[in-house]
């Protein structure tokens, strides 16, 4: 079969497409603190949050729509669409008090899905710290509907920051909440399995985008395109969504008669057109993860 390359942002040396129905072979399916201080401490995490929050995003407006990576110049789909109503109400904007934000999804009462590259500090070259991100679900303008910290997160081992194009298909993280912020039935779960995947099956994708970081914008009307491969052979879902900065760690959704349904992270976005690459997030075997304290 014939290998297409098109440049991503990050970079990422695009291997074979394959088509979609061929998921289920590849994947083998078969110190205590006084009362006081706690005071202290948490009123200063909210203000350094709040000071976050009011950072200026890298680009805003609609004069961006024209020019941004995952997007077709002159051609953008996206919709903002209501962050209280499904499936959007199970997202929210993973925020670090250092001012980087991204998008990520409930899988649980207390366990959000996002991109582990939105994690990473490249200086002084390491995670940021749990305790420095937050997760507040349907964040829309100046409210959402509930709010939460991260006490710890998980990466898969082998995932290198430093070099996306070699370990792109491990690019996801899974953060542990302090406390629940959704009941069980307003989670997305992870039930797609590799034989439910289908060539050119109809996806959604939205998130808190550069151009747009305080709302969620989405393209409805979109497609899984394939499967590639990063350098170390790990696997990537493709699709024709458009969405730029800002989406990475949203879910690319699809619906059936059963609900709504998490196909993978978003990680990879397209230079020069709509389309990017998302980590899948099957109910299938994964390996161990490795702890971030």
């Amino acid at each position: 079969m014939q290998t297409k390359r098109h440049p991503l942002q990050p970079s990422l040396r695009t291997g074979t497409f394959l088509p979609a129905k061929t998921l289920a072979e590849r994947l083998g399916v078969t110190a205590p603190v006084t009362r006081r201080a706690a005071r202290l401490i948490a009123a200063s995490s909210l203000m350094m949050l709040a000071l976050a929050l009011a950072l200026p995003a890298k680009a805003s407006g609609p004069d961006y729509r024209t020019h941004l990576a995952g997007v077709t110049p002159f051609a953008d789909p996206r919709q903002r669409v209501s962050s209280v109503q499904a499936p959007w109400s199970a997202i929210g904007r993973v925020q670090t008090e250092l001012g980087s934000r991204c998008t990520g999804f409930l899988i649980s009462p207390v366990l959000v899905e996002t991109a582990a590259h939105c994690l990473w500090l490249t200086q002084p070259r390491h995670f940021i710290q749990p305790s420095s991100v937050h997760f507040l679900r349907a964040y829309s303008g100046d409210h959402f509907t509930a709010h939460a910290r991260v006490i710890r997160f998980i990466v898969p081992p082998g995932y290198t920051p430093e070099q996306e194009g070699q370990s792109a298909g491990l690019d996801h993280a899974t953060l542990v909440l302090d406390h629940p912020v959704a009941r069980p039935d307003e989670v997305f779960h992870v039930s797609t399995k590799p034989e439910d995947i289908k060539p050119d099956m109809p996806v959604v994708l939205g998130g808190y985008e550069q151009n747009m970081p305080d709302v969620i914008t989405a393209d409805l009307h979109c497609h899984m395109t394939g499967l590639t491969y990063d350098k170390s052979g790990n696997l990537l879902f493709t699709h024709d969504c458009a969405g730029t900065h800002g989406s990475s760690g949203a879910p690319l959704l699809y619906q059936n008669a059963s609900g709504w349904h998490v196909l993978g992270v978003q990680v990879l976005a397209s230079s020069a057109h709509a389309g990017g690459q998302a980590v899948p997030l099957l109910n299938s075997a994964s390996g161990t993860s490795e702890d971030q304290p």
